[in-house]
């Protein structure tokens, strides 16, 4: 496995197999064949754009979902789990430490759509015991991309 090739597809999967080769100082053949053995393998699950959504006119509203869960016997997180990712609106789903069980990222056209999606999907899952929604106010980083372009937080000052 090259840690080096997958480092350099995560950070950017359009760079063509003439600069890969090159960057990790290989043949293009090398590198076309480790990257399908990996894609084969499932060790590279996909390819994926990362869009600044607020640069759109679209409406579109993202948060970060605390789940506290009662695990079933003999699956524990998995089945809720999957159960909770199957939903069109959950973008992520990952199993934590600490306070809460699950973390999901939902995005809605509104506060109000995420507000009811969580009220009457994620909260009425019978192992589910308590939510926690933070709305995304602002991305400035995203899967090693940057998306502020150096503009100041349009919130001004504080003045003590």
């Amino acid at each position: 496995m090259n840690i080096k090739l997958l480092k350099l597809l995560g950070k950017n999967a359009r760079y063509n197999l003439t600069d890969l080769a090159t960057m990790v100082g290989s043949d293009e053949a090398t590198v076309k064949a480790e990257i399908a053995e990996m894609e084969k393998n499932g060790l590279i699950r996909g390819y994926k754009t990362v869009i600044d959504w607020e640069k759109l006119d679209t409406a579109a509203v993202s948060a970060l979902i605390e789940l506290k869960v009662s695990p079933q016997a003999d699956y524990g997180f998995e089945e809720i789990a999957k159960r909770v990712m199957m939903y069109e609106e959950v973008e992520a789903v990952y199993l934590m430490s600490g306070g809460y069980d699950l973390c999901v990222t939902v995005r809605g056209k509104t506060f109000q759509q995420v507000a009811m999606f969580v009220a009457k999907e994620l909260s009425t899952i019978d192992a589910v015991t308590s939510t926690a929604t933070h709305f995304i106010l602002r991305r400035y980083k995203e899967l090693d991309v940057v998306l502020c372009d150096g503009n100041e937080d349009d919130r001004g000052s504080l003045s003590l």
